[in-house]
């Protein structure tokens, strides 16, 4: 009986021939798999439309994070600049100094706490917003996304100076409406954090919104009026169906909210006078600005700043390195 070809090798005449695979025709040309590159063919091709940007980022990044590492691993105060006294190495002395320090611990779980509520604040209105967009007519929404955009283009030092006065303890409307009296927002530790976290939210959350917004929109429409078919709620249309589309984007819209609301420092520095009485308030950011430019320890100051630097790149990896567990694709 004639053999069937079965598997890689096949049977010929009932003789079965394995680990070979498949024979390739005699006297045939060996031909390559491998796809044309891009750019015509050359890899340093890409690297040459890159060198403008990447000299720029140089500039702009890595010689003032290189400075930053340097000065931290220096004696350098007033002293130093001014010429006074000679510029030492100290080594890994200023971070034993700054880990050494109880106040900076308690800045520290401050401003995780504080960057923490930024974050869950803003993609909860701005997720809201952006379904809320997708659910009303054309004027409410252009009047919606006008005063995103508004709270979103305001310096935040204006910003800042516009909340301390509607909750002006003296002739702020929001005091009068609530019938608090004199109460002072900024004189109680939580108060005042309470109150930086909404203006930190009001000029965060549009970009959250339109970034959501955008890619609600990219969702096909035949999804979601098939999820709406099924019976499902608006929150569960939102987890089930919206969430699991949009993670490349909410990704995107939660590393950035993380790194700016880590690095508050305008809102925390005019809403509290610099971080709040007896420094109650202070953060991370204000922090260094404090022991670099009011004490003269640069190099305290310095080292501050490359732990957060380090903070936020660990903070980073760690949330890409979950997301390509579960499968996604960055």
């Amino acid at each position: 009986m004639t053999g069937v070809p079965n598997g890689p090798g096949g049977a010929v005449g009932g003789r079965v021939r394995v680990g070979r695979g498949l024979s390739r025709p005699r006297g045939g040309s060996r031909k390559s798999n491998t796809a044309p590159r891009p750019f015509g063919g050359s890899s340093s091709t890409p690297w040459i439309y890159l060198a403008p940007a990447l000299v720029v980022l140089g500039g702009l990044l890595v010689y003032p994070v290189y400075q930053l590492g340097l000065i931290s691993f220096l004696e350098y105060t007033q002293a130093q600049v001014s010429g006074g006294e000679a510029t030492t190495f100290r080594g890994f002395g200023n971070y034993a100094e700054l880990f050494g320090d109880a106040e900076f611990w308690r800045v520290l779980l401050a401003t995780v706490v504080f960057a923490a509520a930024c974050v869950v604040s803003t993609l909860a209105v701005g997720c809201a917003l952006a379904v809320l967009l997708t659910r009303v007519r054309a004027v409410p929404r252009l009047v919606l996304m006008l005063a995103a955009l508004g709270a979103w283009a305001t310096p935040a030092v204006t910003g800042s100076t516009v909340w301390l006065l509607l909750f002006d303890p003296d002739f702020g409307p929001v005091n009068r409406m609530l019938g608090l009296g004199d109460h002072s927002w900024t004189y109680g530790r939580y108060s005042a954090f309470l109150l930086v976290l909404l203006e930190v939210v009001w000029c965060s959350f549009p970009f959250v919104m339109v970034t959501v917004y955008a890619g609600i929109r990219a969702v096909p429409s035949e999804v979601l009026e098939a999820a709406a078919l099924d019976g499902a709620s608006q929150w569960r249309i939102w987890r089930s169906v919206l969430a699991p589309m949009l993670r490349p984007i909410l990704v995107v819209v939660t590393i950035q909210s993380v790194i700016w609301d880590f690095k508050v420092f305008t809102q925390i520095y005019v809403m509290t006078n610099g971080g709040g009485i007896a420094g109650q308030n202070l953060v991370l950011n204000v922090y260094a600005y404090q022991k670099a430019f009011a004490s003269s320890q640069y190099s305290l100051g310095s080292a501050i700043g490359v732990v957060m630097m380090l903070i936020l790149l660990a903070v980073t990896l760690v949330y890409l390195r979950l997301l390509r567990r579960q499968g996604e694709e960055l």
